[in-house]
């Protein structure tokens, strides 16, 4: 492993980061474990610059300080590929995620490479290489490190600044390079990654089955779910899995009896937190009708405002078609909606933008048609 430096010491990691400071770009990868925890446990981080790769071992190293200061630096760009969880455990470490980043599947997805295509997959397609699979189910945990195990997460960086270029110009022959970077720039907002129990009910699933007071009771379980989730750093579904919360939300149960009745709740979950479950219900409940989350309302469109969508998702589409990308990568029917209406859209941002967003915005405001 001549070409690869594997750092385990203070000293090593602060004259690797004082070489790398001044660089215009380093790629970025990591190793995390994730089920057991709420937060993810950093096992690994892979840096590479123009001339060197690096494995950096967070579990042997007393501080990461050198790193996550080069990682900040803002005159760095950050290559990423798949960016959103790296981003995340790095926003936990220092309160913000590393900016300004660049991420090769959103780029691969902008430029007809792929949609959500995985690394090794875009390895293949752009530069001809058959990365390893070996290790994908590594626990990262352990120590120490087998040599195949370190060249396999450099791997997962080492050819980065390779897919960089490429996707750089072939961004700037088209004039996507500012739209695209709107959408690098939303990958580090703190909104994606800081705690907002308030609105963990978003992420259950079926959340759509409820209505009125349930989705109240859901907002209010959920909220419960992630703080305890998060205080004792346990998974979500340790504590109550979505579909349960789901039912509890259906059913409303008023007292143990009825909370024992909840297909999934064990017995133990019923001893341990049916008080505090009940409790929540009932505060649920009393919230005010105004108060419940309410559905998204989709617009109400004229008979010539549905055949406009009509034609404009058919644009979409063979526009999309012609940058090689599937067309619901670039819109629905409800963004297309929206942008009608003049609500906000994905279709007024970023590459969507670049592609057709812009294009229909002015065919509205001109009311040219189509």
């Amino acid at each position: 492993m001549s070409d690869l430096l594997y750092i385990v010491d203070q000293a090593a990691l602060t004259d690797f980061c004082t070489r790398l400071h001044g660089a215009a770009w380093l790629a970025l990868d990591t190793e995390f474990i994730r089920e057991r925890t709420y937060y993810p446990q950093l096992c690994l981080i892979q840096v590479a610059s123009a001339d060197e790769v690096a494995c950096i071992d967070p579990l042997a190293l007393p501080a990461l300080d050198p790193l996550l200061d080069l990682l900040h630096d803002p005159a760095i760009t950050k290559i990423l590929h798949a960016a959103q969880q790296d981003l995340e455990l790095f926003f936990h470490l220092r309160g913000a995620a590393p900016a300004p980043v660049f991420d090769t599947q959103l780029a691969a997805l902008a430029l007809g490479q792929g949609h959500q295509i995985g690394y090794a997959a875009l390895v293949r397609q752009l530069l001809g290489v058959e990365l390893s699979k070996a290790h994908t189910r590594a626990d990262w945990r352990h120590r120490p490190l087998a040599p195949e195990w370190l060249r396999y997460a450099a791997d997962d960086v080492r050819y980065l600044p390779e897919l960089y270029r490429r996707q750089h110009a072939a961004l700037e022959e088209r004039g996507w390079l500012d739209a695209l970077s709107e959408d690098f720039r939303a990958l580090c907002h703190p909104d994606r990654y800081r705690l907002q129990p308030w609105e963990a009910w978003r992420r259950v699933r079926e959340h759509r089955r409820l209505s009125g007071v349930q989705r109240a009771v859901l907002r209010t379980l959920a909220a419960w779910r992630e703080e305890r989730a998060s205080t004792h750093d346990r998974p979500r579904r340790w504590i109550l899995e979505d579909a349960v919360l789901v039912e509890l939300a259906r059913r409303i149960p008023r007292d143990v009896e009825q909370l024992q009745r909840v297909r999934g709740l064990s017995a133990g979950t019923v001893q341990r937190h049916g008080a505090d479950l009940l409790e929540r219900i009932e505060a649920a409940r009393a919230e005010p009708p105004d108060q419940w989350p309410a559905r998204p309302a989709r617009p109400r469109l004229t008979p010539s405002q549905v055949t406009q969508v009509d034609e404009w998702l058919a644009l979409i589409a063979a526009r999309a078609r012609e940058q090689g990308m599937p067309p619901p990568a670039c819109a629905d029917r409800r963004d297309v909606e929206n942008l009608l209406v003049g609500v906000d859209s994905p279709l007024r941002r970023g590459w969507r933008a670049a592609l057709i967003g812009r294009e229909l915005q002015a065919r509205l405001t001109n009311d040219s048609g189509l």
